[in-house]
């Protein structure tokens, strides 16, 4: 029965994440989770967070994690919100920069919480179709009538838009806001928060859940000019003051610290990637160039959705978009080295 819903409610079409199998003997490469453990300096700083202070509230205005945040970014604080993973930030980002009645853009192939969001909200929208080598055409970005957002690197293409594109994108909305979802950019070249003190109307939103292995934490968050900041603060606190945990906060305060565990496990990441991509192009398939921790690819003779069902009956798990355009597409999770040989090894006793 809905008659006691919302029309908010009755016009959601809620987000479908990836499946979510924990069971040992399944090699889950579908919901691009960092595979290795986060920084052993996480774990101690949670443990020390467990023993005597749950029973009182975290911190609701996350001092200590935005001063971490914005010294690794070299930035003041004021340009850094932190949130229940990047999701509830880029929800709260919906909610204080669009405007029912006047439409937004981002990508056709996207990541497919955008438009959950703008049905939610009530707020029109217009998908701008992506380039034959699925990358963005920045122009069609331009001049957008209530804004922009889109990923980069996109997601599920994992193709990455360069820096000089992303200007020219911000420069040409300067009355309206540009939200960039960053949540892959650690294994991208460059990411464009060198840019949040340039142009006030650009907001970079991140997230820890890939680079930084707390996928588990939730932990997002946003840096952009302050005045950008304050409204999602506003929208936030309009919501519930305590959005983040005494685990998580502690937790993502060591993981921001140790760079260089971060550095190195984001390393073996690309190169357990480029590996990946030579071998899957070996065996007949086109990998769209990836800048992601995770691979699109399309075999030239095998159907995607086969070879995604058969992989699962054997206990590998890799993602499958019933979609026009990438419905002949896989994505592929990058895992540990020996997870990808296994992948690989198993590949070609279907193929």
């Amino acid at each position: 029965m809905d008659k006691f819903w919302s029309t908010a409610a009755k016009r959601s079409v809620p987000y479908v994440p990836g499946e979510q199998v924990n069971q040992p003997q399944i090699l889950k490469l579908n919901t691009n989770e960092n595979p290795y453990a986060p920084s052993p300096h996480v774990v101690k700083a949670i443990q020390s967070e467990v023993e005597g202070k749950l029973n009182l509230y975290p911190s609701p205005t996350a001092d200590q994690l935005k001063q971490e945040i914005a010294a690794y970014y070299q930035l003041s604080s004021d340009h850094v919100f932190v949130g229940n993973g990047s999701d509830e930030v880029l929800a709260f980002s919906f909610m204080a920069f669009f405007e029912p009645g006047k439409a937004i853009r981002f990508p056709a192939i996207s990541y497919s919480f955008y438009p959950v969001y703008a049905k939610l909200f009530d707020i029109s929208y217009e998908e701008v179709p992506l380039q034959r080598d699925f990358s963005l055409p920045a122009e069609a970005f331009f001049q957008s009538d209530g804004g922009v957002i889109f990923p980069n690197p996109n997601a599920p293409t994992s193709v990455y838009l360069g820096l000089d594109a992303v200007k020219e994108i911000v420069e040409n909305n300067p009355d309206q806001p540009v939200i960039i979802d960053e949540a892959y950019i650690d294994f991208a070249p460059e990411s464009a928060v060198s840019l949040v003190e340039t142009y006030d109307n650009l907001l970079v939103v991140q997230t820890m859940s890939k680079s930084r292995s707390l996928a588990g934490l939730r932990v997002g968050f946003a840096l952009g000019n302050p005045h950008l900041i304050e409204a999602l603060i506003r929208i936030k606190d309009s919501f519930n003051s305590y959005t983040l945990d005494r685990l998580a906060l502690a937790g993502a305060e060591a993981a921001i610290k140790d760079t260089a565990y971060f550095k190195e496990t984001t390393r073996k990441i690309v190169q357990t990637r480029e590996w990946l991509i030579a071998e899957l192009k070996k065996r007949g398939f086109y990998v769209l160039p990836s800048q992601t921790n995770f691979v699109f690819a399309s075999h030239y003779n095998q159907s995607a959705e086969a070879l995604y069902t058969i992989l699962k009956d054997n206990g590998i798990i890799i993602r499958y978009f019933n979609q026009p355009t990438i419905d002949n597409y896989l994505r592929i999770t990058i895992g540990t080295e020996d997870d990808m040989a296994k992948f690989i090894l198993k590949l070609d006793e279907i193929l």
